[in-house]
């Protein structure tokens, strides 16, 4: 008798206001909505439940979501609230629901995909092209994707093998504690 390996439904999230990057094991989407800041607080709050809805629906229930982490306090920039918003509405949502999340920096989902941690979009898009051989339109499905990898690697199910030095990307990220999962 044999002993099926279970297989682990995992989620990467590249959150965005403008175009919110999503791959699970269905594929990937991007969850769009108007480049512009809502005007009003309650058309700005529409806009971010909008997108946490569409963000829900679409990943359903997983067993471990991989999110980019917030880009640097630091960076300027007119809607740095309203991301921050979107991001932990998203996160606790997720938490709310009793699902793992790990928070993977951007410096480690460049370095997995292309080598190097300075990897701009547009080279990450490349990578995760080639590597995993997607058709994908968009820098952030392309980020959504690489970081769904991450997390089927750290649970030992890789999509591919990667090199050693991508591979390193791992170790720099926020891994919730998985105890039934053997690395």
């Amino acid at each position: 008798m044999t002993t099926a390996t279970r297989l682990y439904r995992v989620a990467g999230l590249d959150v965005s206001l403008t175009g919110t990057g999503i791959a699970t094991i269905a594929g990937t989407t991007r969850v769009p909505t108007a480049g512009r800041r809502a005007a009003s607080l309650t058309d700005r709050d529409a806009r971010l439940r909008h997108i946490t809805d569409r963000v829900r629906d679409e990943v359903g229930d997983v067993d471990l979501v991989c999110i980019e982490g917030p880009i640097s306090y630091q960076q300027p920039g007119g809607s740095t609230w309203d991301r921050a918003g979107l991001w932990w509405r998203i996160v606790s949502g997720f938490i709310g629901r009793e699902t793992p999340v790990a928070v993977i920096p951007p410096t480690c989902r460049a370095l997995y995909a292309t080598g190097s941690g300075g990897g701009r979009k547009t080279h990450v898009l490349q990578a995760a092209q080639q590597r995993y051989g997607a058709i994908l339109p968009t820098d952030d499905e392309a980020d959504a994707l690489i970081l769904r990898a991450m997390g089927l690697d750290y649970l030992g199910q890789a999509l591919v093998t990667v090199p050693a030095k991508n591979r390193s990307g791992l170790t720099g990220c926020q891994w919730p504690t998985l105890p039934e999962v053997a690395r």
